[in-house]
């Protein structure tokens, strides 16, 4: 009988230790886009991505359903309304993540510090840094979070698929030799534009445009003064419309001063879909087309999609 018991209790630890094993066999490390190592016992499970172009990832890659939270602006695709939101941001608060038990939190740059993340991780919460602001940025992200959720084939199709969609435009496009200018903050908040190093810079780029501001760098404030003295052929505004007063175009055509800038004298002011041109994500393909679609015209980009 204590033979018996001996060999139960022998393969009882060899047991527990081969399970041991393999649930290390599991673990692996990630290296986030701050160059923080980060170690996963396992593909996540539970996630709160604060950011939206994360979010938007998430879903385009079938990892979706892996969401049990969301950062306060998270709004695509309609689906990711139902699920419960955390502040975030400068707001970011620990406390409302932690209640919905993540095993993995996404965020970026700009929505933490690092008094949050060790919070979280003492908390047994892995934080994973996102942080595109170019288009290979994005393919960088896409890849990271397929490799958190065990979905690096899907975020592999993902890339090669955006990599196919803007090769296509830009073999359609011309070298116009005009240039554009994007108008990412209005002129009652100040303006602010794109310049080198973002991909609205890299969308110019392949619709045949040159950035009005390509040689500032990154996302910078600028001035009317400057705008006018670099009379772009095109503006491309993402200020949002909510139905009252002029509409952003309207507000543009209207400045002093502006009535003799080529595109407003030309009626070359685009008001683009804010969320798809300005989210370091999978919808910048769309917003590619859109440009395409406002420089040449709307069959062009109809027979080229």
């Amino acid at each position: 009988m204590f033979r018996k018991l001996l060999s139960l209790a022998l393969c009882l630890c060899m047991a527990l230790t081969l399970t041991s094993a393999v649930a290390e066999g599991t673990s692996f490390t990630v290296t986030d886009m701050t160059g923080r190592e980060v170690e996963l016992a396992a593909p996540a499970q539970r996630i709160v991505a604060l950011t939206p172009s994360d979010c938007e990832i998430l879903y385009a890659i079938g990892a979706g359903d892996l969401l049990v939270g969301r950062g306060t602006y998270c709004d695509y695709p309609a689906e990711v309304s139902e699920l419960p939101v955390v502040a975030s941001g400068a707001d970011t608060n620990v406390e409302q993540i932690l209640a919905l038990e993540p095993d993995v939190l996404i965020m970026s740059t700009m929505a933490q510090t690092e008094e949050q993340v060790a919070a979280l991780e003492a908390a047994g919460v892995r934080v994973i840094v996102s942080d595109a602001q170019d288009i290979a940025g994005v393919y960088d992200a896409i890849t990271l979070i397929g490799e958190v959720c065990g979905k690096t084939a899907e975020a592999d199709a993902l890339v090669t698929d955006m990599k196919a969609g803007f090769e296509e435009i830009a073999a359609k496009a011309e070298n116009s030799g005009k240039t554009v200018y994007f108008e990412v903050s209005p002129l009652q908040y100040g303006l602010w534009t794109a310049g080198k190093g973002t991909f609205m810079d890299e969308l110019a780029t392949l619709c045949g445009l040159t950035n009005a501001f390509a040689d500032v760098e990154g996302w910078s404030g600028i001035s009317e003064e400057q705008v006018l003295e670099r009379d772009p052929d095109y503006i491309v505004t993402i200020t949002m419309y909510y139905g009252e007063g002029p509409t952003p175009v309207e507000e543009i055509a209207s400045r002093a001063g502006w009535e003799n800038l080529k595109a407003v004298q030309n009626g070359n002011i685009y008001n683009a879909d804010s969320n798809a041109v300005s989210r370091p994500g999978p919808r910048l393909v769309d917003a590619a087309w859109e440009l395409y679609d406002f420089v040449y015209g709307v069959e062009d980009a109809a027979n080229a999609a």
